[in-house]
């Protein structure tokens, strides 16, 4: 067989990859978009080409050896933006899971590490294909090496062989070289000779070979004023022919033996497809994520009492407590069985056993006894799902963990365990198996496997408590995190009613919507036609109504959303093919999705909120996911109709904070600018708008507040000129006069930026006002590109971390405010900086009175905090 070799250009895919998808940024704020478009490119070359060796080069620095024969080369070229340059290491990382080597050499450039090893892979006989978007490659082609060049996205990819070459551009491999020493390369700065263009360049070297018999025979070009230029600018000619010279001898320190490729292990991709969130992906591998365990160590024998009887003189007062349940939604999962350690013994307590029990439910219900858990959110709901209201929870491992390193991934009871050094419990996927396999395993492994847990528990409590001390955080989970989980279990626990009827009417509406856009788009067309498909929507497009083809893939025209909007000016069929599709979205994903997820006994929706997965603190909720309801559209503002009081004569009230970012930024920064603009209530973008502008308050126009907005939002998240002026749809270059007057009119704002990082550098974590920590290990990174993302993660966490700790705070307070006045009212969501509860309308004029109260009396800043109610029958009332 044949060996094939994959060489593929890592600075000009990634590129391509970041131009070609919009923003996006996983869970941890990291931007992911090149990442994201380099690995779906990767896979499909593994699933087509089936290599057997690979590489992926990358440009080593901004010097190479042809700066000295040309200073100005790529001189002109645009920095290159910041939320590109940080994800250069993890497309490394990427490649490391994906078991291929890339490789980079100082002052070469990847072209010619790339020409060098093509060389040596041609010589062998190889089959060889280079993979980039950079044409100069195209010197390359010969019978054994074609290019494939990307074109405008990823998916559009010409593969150049010598024939294709001469049918496509009427020149040979060899005359690439020659063709741009005449026309240049303005994206490199070659210069080239001014005038001629790739037509006059081609037409030449058709004529006469080659770039030196062009000159011995310069008196036979026709055209004088071509000759001319010809003549008058010889020696950038060739200077541009060396520029652009591969260099296929460059002194790389690896063979093709050193880049073999065997293949990937899925479980090595699972995982960082997981960190990199990328959900999508993880069914194009094989495997799922496992926890390697490694000196795996014999359990030893844990003498276990096996209850059929709950006594009350089995409790001490101090019990830790591990209630096991099989897979993630605790809501529909069945209770295994309890795990029950003191210092005397270790129970097993069957389900049945337990929840039958009088003396079982006394000890759970009183709050003198203290209790050690993993996950108090999941048991209070657990046991609340069998009328029991668990007090006295004191420590929560899970919490406890999240705290101390919330950059970690896994914070179950056995990998918290092996970190610890104590091997003595089994992982689930060991005793349960995974995925569709999972199975509860015989009685007497369950029993082992769940008191081993609850052992750990007990076990661990003193050490990860005294680390937290250590760090000044058990204040944090004594005071913030602990009691906000058992305020978020009773929310979980009541659920949110769902007008089911009218979810399914609205599901109607929308159909109904979608046939009569469906109707108007077949009458523009002049036929009928699936409008969800892409082969049969892209002939009606760009054939039959003649628009303008922006990007073709192999199986045809692109008709994705960023090329329909790009030609929704063309034609008036363009329009309503987007609205189609955004309302196809609402049906599918959060109609159907909704429905999915109603629990049939009660007709409310049970959502689990994550509370140990930000890095940043922040909230985010799950099956179903509440706070991605889209409200840009009216439609999807709408669907917040469904969401209703479960009892007749309540209503639904809304509150929510103003600008809590901005205002922590103020207090935090202590700008005297911006304390003083919120102290007198004055509206902040507005502010802004007045200071980036340079124009008075009367002066000030929609679109300067939506930018100025834009600006405000845009510094808490550490954004670059390059994201403000993706934002605005400006020009980088404005975007920096944005950024650069705002802090110039906002010097506290620049010093706090400037202080956090130095003091992040020192510490290796940055903290917000509760004393939340996130660690930096990047921060002082030699690597430019991720010592970036870390600075940028040293500014907004303190801000976005805070605003986070204060609406939990307030969450805490406003529950027990609720319980002290007797109040029917109940807490039932949290969505980002927002409170939904229910309440009796005879409650509605204190409640009025308490929440915003309780709220914005939550902490106490240089600047007020200022909440926002509205209330109704239905969310989308209380608005």
């Amino acid at each position: 067989m044949t060996n094939k070799l994959i060489l593929i250009d890592g600075n000009s895919i990634a590129y391509r990859a970041f131009f070609a998808l919009p923003l996006l940024n996983n869970d941890k704020g990291v931007y992911t978009n090149a990442v994201f478009g380099f690995t779906t490119m990767l896979l499909r070359i593994l699933e087509d080409e089936k290599p057997t060796h690979m590489l992926v080069a990358f440009d080593a620095g901004k010097t190479t050896f042809r700066h000295k024969t040309y200073g100005e080369y790529k001189g002109g070229r645009q920095k290159t933006p910041p939320e590109l340059s940080e994800q250069f290491p993890l497309v490394k990382e990427l490649l490391d899971a994906f078991n291929i080597m890339h490789y980079q050499l100082n002052q070469y450039e990847a072209d010619d590490i790339i020409g060098t090893l093509a060389k040596h892979g041609e010589k062998q006989g190889w089959e060889v294909n280079v993979i980039s978007g950079d044409k100069d490659l195209l010197q390359l082609v010969s019978n054994k090496v074609k290019v494939s060049l990307t074109k405008k996205g990823l998916s559009d990819v010409d593969t150049y062989t010598p024939t294709f070459m001469e049918e496509k551009m009427e020149v040979s491999p060899e005359q690439i070289i020659d063709m741009k020493a005449l026309m240049g390369d303005s994206s490199d700065n070659i210069p080239g000779v001014p005038g001629v263009g790739q037509k006059t360049a081609v037409k030449l070297l058709k004529e006469f070979k080659t770039l030196e018999v062009l000159y011995e025979n310069l008196d036979k070009v026709s055209g004088k004023k071509l000759k001319e230029k010809l003549e008058n600018h010889k020696e950038d000619a060739y200077m541009s022919k060396e520029l652009v010279t591969i260099e296929c001898e460059s002194p790389i320190e690896i063979s093709l033996e050193n880049i073999t490729y065997n293949g990937y292990e899925p479980n090595q991709v699972s995982a960082i497809f997981k960190d990199l969130g990328f959900q999508s992906l993880l069914t194009r591998i094989e495997g799922d994520v496992t926890i390697p365990v490694e000196e795996k160590e014999e359990l030893s024998n844990l003498e276990i009492e096996v209850l059929d009887k709950v006594e009350d003189n089995i409790f001490t007062g101090v019990e830790a407590f591990e209630v096991e349940m099989l897979g993630d939604n605790y809501h529909l999962a069945a209770i295994e069985g309890f795990g029950l350690v003191n210092e005397n013994k270790k129970y097993f307590i069957p389900t049945d056993v337990a929840i039958k029990s009088d003396a079982f439910k006394r000890w759970a219900e009183d709050g003198k006894y203290k209790k050690w858990v993993f996950d108090a959110k999941k048991v209070t709901v657990a046991l609340l799902k069998h009328d029991i209201q668990i007090k006295g929870i004191e420590f929560d491992l899970l919490l406890a963990s999240y705290l101390i390193d919330p950059s970690e991934n896994h914070h179950d009871i056995p990998a918290i365990s092996h970190r610890l050094g104590q091997k003595q419990v089994l992982f689930d996927e060991e005793v349960y198996g995974k995925g569709a396999k999972m199975k509860v395993p015989e009685f007497d492994e369950l029993v082992n496997h769940i008191t081993r847990k609850a052992n750990m528990i007990y076990l661990l409590k003193e050490e990860v408590e005294k680390e937290l001390e250590q760090n000044e955080q058990l204040e944090l989970l004594k005071e913030l995190e602990l009691p906000l989980s058992i305020v978020l279990g009773e929310m979980e626990a009541l659920g949110v009613q769902v007008d089911v009827d009218r979810l399914k009417h609205m599901g109607e509406e929308l159909k109904e919507r979608l046939q009569t856009i469906e109707s108007e788009v077949h009458e523009l067309a002049g036929e009928t036609f699936n409008l969800n498909s892409p082969k049969q929507l892209g002939p009606i497009l760009f054939e039959k109504l003649g628009l303008p083809v922006i990007k073709k893939t192999k199986t045809g025209y692109s008709t994705s959303a960023d090329i329909l909007e790009q030609l929704q000016n063309k034609h008036e069929i363009i329009p309503k093919l987007l609205v189609y599709r955004q309302l196809g979205k609402l049906q599918s994903t959060y109609i159907e999705g909704l429905l999915k997820v109603v629990h049939k006994d009660n007709q409310k929706i049970h959502t689990r909120f994550n509370q140990a997965l930000t890095q940043t603190g922040r909230l985010s909720s799950i099956e179903p996911n509440l706070q991605n309801i889209p409200i840009r559209l009216e439609e999807g503002k709408k669907i917040r109709q469904a969401f209703i009081a479960s009892k007749d004569g309540w209503v639904i009230f809304a509150a929510d904070y103003s600008q809590i970012e901005l205002r922590v930024l103020a207090h935090i920064a202590n700008d005297e600018k911006l304390i003083e603009a919120f102290n007198n209530d004055m509206d902040i973008h507005t502010r802004t708008a007045m200071d980036v502008f340079h124009v008075e308050a009367d002066e000030i126009t929609d679109n300067m507040r939506r930018q100025a907005k834009a600006v405000n939002f845009g510094i808490v998240y550490g954004i670059s000129d390059y994201g403000l002026s993706q934002n605005l749809g400006i020009t980088r270059k404005d975007a920096k006069t944005f950024i650069d007057r705002y802090l110039n009119s906002y010097p506290g704002v620049q010093t706090y930026m400037d202080e956090v990082v130095q003091e992040a550098k020192q510490k290796g974590f940055v903290t917000t006002l509760m004393n939340r920590r996130r660690y930096l290990p990047d921060i002082t990174n030699r690597n430019f590109n991720l010592r970036s993302f870390a600075e940028r993660t040293a500014m907004n966490t303190p801000i976005q971390g805070s605003a986070a700790d204060i609406i939990k705070l307030a969450m805490i307070n406003l529950n027990e405010k609720l319980k002290e006045e007797n109040m029917q009212a109940q807490m039932l969501l949290q969505v980002h900086d927002e409170l939904i509860l229910e309440a009796p309308i005879e409650e509605l004029d204190r409640l009025k009175e308490i929440v915003p109260s309780v709220m914005e009396s939550a902490v106490e800043l240089s600047v007020p905090l200022k909440v926002d109610y509205a209330y109704g029958k239905t969310w989308y009332d209380a608005k």
